[in-house]
């Protein structure tokens, strides 16, 4: 327990957030300080072909012990974190044997972590947890997969007596920022398929996720003097009001739960002559989603009919889809995960993913790739958590797919 601690607070106190308004790549250069320590901790623990390309993507792998022919299997987690909250400054609170009551994080601000508000924290009662100091977010999104990936190639390095088939292990940038599976380099990691360690709660499995798109509504407006405005002032804001109650209200992420889709307003910002509006549209079954971007058109169109006047501009962009699709031929890949959860004594559950991975995009480009936990919750903010026995549990699941995949073939 304690070396997964050690690995994991060496991890989440390099600050690796990526930005989503640089179209560099990475997008921050801060990344490369933690791929450049990751290189060297893989190389450490024995990792063959080790290699840091010119884009920030780490690739090692674990040759076979077995003679006979076996599938080669990838496990796949990002470097960076979220920008929705700051990474600067980490300052990581250890909280041996939580004892399920509140747990302040910060005394100065009365920050606290309670259970009457984030329930599943009784779910850890006894367990070791990781917090935040309450000023940052924690980074176990997705270092928590990382260190849980390097923590079982270390592993089978050191138990040769477990055999398996070989194993491709890849670190991505800007995966926060939808890029991270962009530049990946599907047939130099050679793996057949391969899990994204980048899920929640103990026993996550998910091979479905959202189809998404970003969608960005510019309005124009015209700004005269105020007292001499009747007939000429076009406020864009208040254009921007009507657009926003024009959407179906109650189809908002607050207001959704599993397989519903939800348009989801993050950013505006607003002068009297121009305002932006930024979207996120998502939805699991591609006609519904096709539909939601047609809708979010209309209105657009509707109310540009009404104004007399193209005021309003809209661009959608597709992000990534369903990874079903791709998956469900080869559903053999998801049982194995499933199996082995099973045999570690974790519950599985299977699920659809409210958001995307990595693995999305790498099932599209022709990598299967299904999600498995890592442990943590409330990512991207100053409550994430993470207990530790979860992650040890995520290291035994990776362990124990090596372990299947080659016995089964």
């Amino acid at each position: 327990m304690q070396h997964i601690i050690d690995r994991f607070v060496k991890y989440i106190t390099i600050d690796t957030q990526s930005d989503p308004n640089n179209p560099d790549f990475p997008s921050t250069e801060k990344q490369w300080d933690l791929a450049k320590i990751l290189v060297d901790d893989l190389k450490a623990i024995g990792m063959q072909n080790v290699t840091l390309d010119d884009n920030c993507y780490i690739m090692a792998t674990l040759p076979g012990n077995v003679s006979h022919k076996v599938p080669t299997i990838g496990f796949i987690a990002h470097i960076d974190t979220s920008p929705d909250f700051t990474a600067t400054g980490v300052n990581p609170k250890i909280h041996p044997n939580y004892d399920g009551k509140d747990i302040v994080l910060n005394k100065t601000e009365n920050i606290i972590l309670s259970p009457d508000y984030f329930e599943d924290l009784l779910q850890y009662k006894g367990q070791t947890l990781i917090t935040t100091d309450g000023t940052t977010l924690l980074g176990a999104d997705d270092k928590a997969g990382v260190t849980e990936i390097m923590t079982a190639m270390e592993y089978l390095i050191e138990h040769p007596e477990i055999k398996h088939g070989d194993i491709k292990i890849a670190f991505t940038p800007d995966e926060e920022v939808g890029k991270g599976a962009h530049l990946f380099d599907v047939k130099k990691f050679g793996a057949d398929w391969a899990y994204t360690i980048d899920g929640s709660r103990l026993g996550e499995l998910e091979y479905e996720n959202f189809n998404a798109a970003g969608a960005k509504v510019t309005i124009t407006g015209k700004i005269v003097h105020p007292g001499y405005a009747k007939g000429k002032m076009i406020n864009s804001m208040l254009i921007a009001n009507e657009f926003i109650a024009a959407l179906p209200k109650h189809e908002i992420p607050q207001e959704t739960e599993g397989y519903e889709g939800f348009y989801h307003l993050y950013a505006m910002n607003g002068k009297v002559e121009e305002t932006i509006l930024q979207y996120i549209i998502r939805d699991h079954d591609m006609e519904l989603f096709t539909q939601r971007k047609a809708t979010f058109q209309q209105v657009a169109d509707t109310l540009n009919k009404k104004l007399g006047s193209n005021l309003i501009a809209v661009t959608i962009n597709d992000q990534y889809y369903n990874m079903r699709e791709k998956v469900a031929p080869v559903m053999h890949i998801v049982d194995i995960a499933e199996e082995a959860m099973k045999e570690v004594g974790v519950k599985p559950i299977i699920k659809a993913i409210r958001g995307g991975t990595d693995g999305s995009q790498l099932s599209y480009k022709g990598l299967p790739c299904p999600n498995i936990f890592a442990g943590g919750h409330n990512f991207h903010g100053r409550y994430e958590y993470v207990p530790v026995e979860s992650m040890q549990k995520a290291v035994d699941v990776i362990v124990k797919i090596a372990e299947i995949t080659a016995a089964t073939q």
